[in-house]
């Protein structure tokens, strides 16, 4: 088991939402945590259906004058659910961990209901820092980071079942589109443009569907904690800069199986998406688990300049450059280049996959692996901007 760096504040009077897609740990990290608790499993087809004919006969499943937690699991499946534990807590001080591997349905109600009553923590799949040396580069970034395959004896056919089971049990179930063989061909081949500007009017022509359909997968893919948007980074820009967002699948491992089932593409592509994926998934898990505040950009000019990540918050502005090269080039360091002219304050990084450590016109050049082992100190700066 994984020493997980996942914090919750266990201690205090306020219920938890645990979001995190399916895989990530979030059910072993509880069990783990809190041995003593009360379970309420929403995939547990039983407590489903009893829960669905009356959420209201959720306090009868507790016992009286409970002090502990109660955990009740994938709170996306039964959203009325949450009206009753917002009653429970204001009524009877009852605390709650709720786990969901979705937020479609949940948009409503928990934008309504537990209002300063639930605090927000999410789990992400695996980072180096919790697997030290089990992390090997080629491997992470065929396979990715979920607890399940960070086992070397990893079953095969994982990845499929993985992605059928999210098409069945959030896509279909919940009734999210009724277009299914569109929307699998939409994952596809939403996975060749990983790392890239979304283009929604060109993707709806290759796949045959409506402009605001495949817009709407794409928020799906959100919701369903499959992927993310990374919009363009504009503050005080002085250039013409691309104002379309882009888009990752949330980890490289379920990038590589979306990827190897569409249509083909080169090997070097794929492993430079891929490497973009994985410093993308570990900066966001080291942003959320030590609350360092940070949005996520990218920046990119019509003149052609590209950086694929610009970190901003009040404790700085980071922009990093990646390569899949052994080697960090004067060419590789061009748009950083630009982007200092720009923003003087900016802390620049090149990380390439290779041994070199350097500075290179004021650039911090790193192997990528070292840079994803210090990322929280590279990011836990207080210079102003």
């Amino acid at each position: 088991m994984h020493n997980r760096i996942l914090s919750l504040p266990l201690a205090g009077p306020h219920s938890i939402f645990l979001i995190g897609a399916r895989g990530t740990g979030k059910s072993t990290w509880i069990e783990k945590q809190i041995p003593e608790r009360l379970l309420i499993d929403l995939q547990d087809y039983e407590t489903y259906m009893y829960l669905l004919a009356d959420p209201n006969r959720l306090e009868g499943l507790i016992t009286p004058n409970f002090t502990g937690w109660i955990v009740i699991e994938e709170i996306q499946r039964l959203p009325n659910l949450l009206e009753e534990v917002d009653r429970l807590i204001t009524q009877k001080r009852y605390r709650f961990l709720l786990t969901a591997s979705s937020r479609h349905s949940l948009r409503k109600k928990s934008g309504t209901l537990l209002v300063g009553k639930a605090l927000i923590y999410h789990m992400h799949p695996l980072i180096i820092q919790e697997i030290e040396q089990e992390f090997h580069l080629k491997r992470v970034l065929r396979d990715g980071l979920l607890p399940a395959v960070a086992d070397p004896e990893m079953k095969e056919g994982y990845f499929t079942n993985y992605i059928r089971d999210y098409i069945n049990g959030e896509v279909i179930q919940a009734g999210l589109t009724r277009n299914i063989s569109g929307f699998t061909r939409f994952l596809e081949r939403a996975s060749g443009a990983q790392g890239s500007v979304i283009n929604v009017s060109e993707l709806a022509r290759e796949l045959g569907l409506n402009r605001l359909m495949v817009a709407r997968y794409y928020d799906l893919l959100e919701d369903l904690l499959l992927g993310v948007k990374i919009t363009p980074f504009t503050h005080n820009s002085q250039r013409k800069i691309i104002a379309h967002n882009k888009f990752y699948f949330f980890d490289t491992g379920i990038y590589n199986a979306l990827r190897s089932m569409g249509p083909l593409k080169q090997e070097g592509e794929m492993v430079g998406a891929a490497l973009l994926t994985l410093f993308l998934q570990s900066a966001r898990a080291i942003n959320d688990y030590y609350s360092l505040g940070y949005t996520i950009h990218f920046w990119q000019t019509f003149a052609g300049l590209e950086i694929p990540f610009v970190l901003h918050s009040p404790r700085g502005l980071h922009a990093f450059a990646l390569t899949t090269s052994t080697i960090a080039t004067y060419k590789t360091g061009k748009a950083l280049r630009a982007f200092k002219k720009d923003y003087p304050h900016a802390i620049t990084h090149i990380l390439h996959t290779g041994t070199q450590r350097d500075k290179q016109d004021d650039h911090n050049i790193i192997p990528i692996v070292d840079a994803l082992k210090e990322l929280p100190l590279l990011l836990d700066t207080s210079r102003p901007f």
